[in-house]
């Protein structure tokens, strides 16, 4: 049900009514394209297999929603294009979007090598056609979905692709000039081995020419998802949690020894030189304002007043109602959810997203949790040090579990 100030409203709630609150400009964008050759049994995102080729009607509701949106952005300083899969999207498609971008929005910061601009692949999907039309219109930064270099766990996952296409990928991408380029992982599949989840970070390691960003991820089994139903069928057991602790353990280590800095929970970067990390996700994770386009895209902007905190809006999971709802509201999506300015809810999202990061907080931001910090502390999960709380090591296993216990001491 939708909500306003949590407060269930009626039909015709859209994104207008979110940006309608006084609010900073937006620096960053991102755009959902729901589009898949296969729907991955884990994922909980919003994609489908599209049998009626919608690509061209999707582009075009795509740019009045982002002509909609540009008055509510200063200059973007970060784009990111997720789904779903963007690499499926037709090369001629791709290339009348990115000309709608600069034309509709102040692109100088990532043209200029200030900002970035990522696009997520999937490894079947990148060729030298798109990769050069990607680069052409400003992409910095792919994001190649390896998930695992083992056939077996990608059938698991359902998951179709040549592990020796995630290669291909990266230097089709490198080929194009594309030079900032992230691999995912996932661990903790069922039936994988720590050997395994060893021999798939090597390869990532090992792939030519290199990343600098790993993106490692412990699978999670989301509601609504096959992956999910499957395992209440009883059609595998889960990882042992004890194993998969084990296996980010040593892959932080790992990672260490080989240069990369963790600066969240589930990201590495190589510390080499400015812009390894993805400063897009740290716009979320610093709960920055970014602009939401596509169906299922959320959005967030933080008010004028930053003690008031910031909006936050979803736009309708469905591409067809999305479409119809940009037509008839003039670049608007329909919401499925709106959440009003709330300053708790701020802060709480603050110590949930803040925590993650290898900064953490400053004292200053849990004024007031000072015995909800000492018991955290006693136990070993965070460390207090130059006016920050962050976590240690043994912490990052339970960050949720720290951010939970902090919220609940506001």
């Amino acid at each position: 049900m939708p909500t306003v100030g949590g407060s269930p409203v009626g039909a015709g709630i859209s994104a207008r009514g979110a940006l309608a609150v006084e609010h900073e400009p937006a620096a960053s964008l991102y755009i959902h394209v729901p589009f898949c050759f296969h729907k991955c049994h884990y994922c909980d995102f919003y994609s489908f297999v599209d049998s009626q080729d919608r690509q061209a009607a999707f582009v075009a509701a795509l740019e009045k929603e982002l002509s909609a949106l540009a008055p509510h952005a200063g200059p973007l300083r970060t784009i990111f294009v997720g789904g779903g899969t963007p690499s499926l999207l037709r090369v001629e498609l791709w290339e009348r979007l990115l000309a709608s971008l600069g034309r509709t929005f102040e692109l100088s910061a990532i043209r200029g090598g200030r900002g970035e601009f990522t696009v997520e692949c999937n490894p079947e999907t990148v060729t030298p056609e798109l990769m050069r039309t990607l680069r052409a219109g400003g992409v910095d930064r792919v994001s190649v979905g390896a998930q695992s270099f083992h056939e077996r766990h990608l059938k698991t996952l359902e998951r179709w692709h040549d592990p020796a296409n995630v290669q291909k990928a990266l230097s089709l991408a490198a080929d194009a000039g594309i030079l900032r380029r992230s691999v995912d992982l996932i661990y903790g599949i069922p039936g994988q081995s720590m050997d395994e989840w060893r021999r798939d970070v090597e390869t990532a390691l090992a792939l030519r020419p290199g990343v600098e960003h790993l993106s490692c991820y412990a699978l999670t089994y989301e509601a609504n998802t096959a992956m999910t139903m499957r395992l209440k069928q009883g059609e595998f057991t889960p990882c042992d949690e004890d194993l998969e602790a084990d296996m980010y353990e040593w892959l932080v280590e790992r990672l260490r020894a080989e240069g990369f800095d963790r600066y969240e929970v589930s990201n590495f970067a190589r510390p080499g030189g400015p812009g390894a990390e993805s400063r897009h996700n740290l716009a979320y994770w610093k709960q920055e304002s970014w602009l939401a386009a596509g169906p299922s895209a959320s959005g967030h902007l933080r008010c004028a007043d930053p003690g008031k905190g910031g909006v936050r809006w979803k736009n309708v999971p469905r591409l067809t109602d999305w479409m119809e709802g940009v037509e008839r509201s003039g670049g608007f999506s329909p919401a499925v959810d709106v959440e009003m300015p709330d300053p708790s809810r701020a802060r709480r999202e603050r110590i949930m997203m803040g925590l993650r990061l290898r900064e953490g907080l400053a004292e200053s931001e849990l004024a007031g949790l000072d015995a909800a910090i000492e018991a955290e502390r006693a136990i070993g999960l965070v460390k207090v040090s130059a006016g920050r709380v962050t976590l240690t090591d043994r912490g990052f296993l339970h960050a949720d579990g720290v951010a939970r216990r902090l919220m609940g001491a506001i």
